[in-house]
């Protein structure tokens, strides 16, 4: 089994986001989608884990893109923030974006509220805000499963 750590709305935050790597070992990609995606040059111990970063409407001055498209364990993902699809008001416009690049699932952060929903083919998965101590973890299995879980970090 292949583990994703989705990550989202860090905000400075370094010591959640060590606590979120820590908790989840086995995972082989750490993807942070916004508000704080700068925020994983203060942790050493990722180094390991590959590493997708989109920057959200907090990320002043990043350098970071504002999505992302990639594979992971045979599945395409598409990565915003969400801020440019008006994800706080509806998921239509976000929705309709994932689709027309015939993506598995797309991630997503900006709301701060953790959500995990297929909708007409694709996962919109939002991990919440790792500062309020939410993310996600994707896991895809060998036959090609994918499961994702929301999850409130203890530490």
């Amino acid at each position: 089994m292949l583990r994703l750590l989705l990550v989202s709305d860090t905000h400075g935050d370094a010591r959640a986001l060590q606590a979120a790597i820590d908790a989840q070992p086995t995972a082989s990609l750490l993807v942070h989608v916004g508000d704080g995606a700068n925020d994983l040059t203060k942790i050493s111990e990722f180094s390991t884990m590959r590493t997708i970063q989109v920057a959200g409407n907090c990320d002043f001055s990043s350098s970071f893109p504002d999505t992302q498209e990639f594979v992971f364990a045979n599945h395409r993902f598409f990565a915003t923030h969400g801020h440019n699809y008006g994800v706080k008001a509806d998921l239509s416009r976000l929705s309709c974006a994932a689709r027309s690049r015939d993506v598995h699932a797309v991630l997503f952060g900006h709301t701060h509220r953790p959500l995990a929903l297929f909708d007409e083919g694709v996962y919109l998965i939002n991990p919440g805000s790792l500062r309020d101590g939410n993310y996600a973890v994707i896991d895809i299995d060998p036959s090609g499963g994918m499961v994702p879980n929301l999850i409130k970090l203890r530490y």
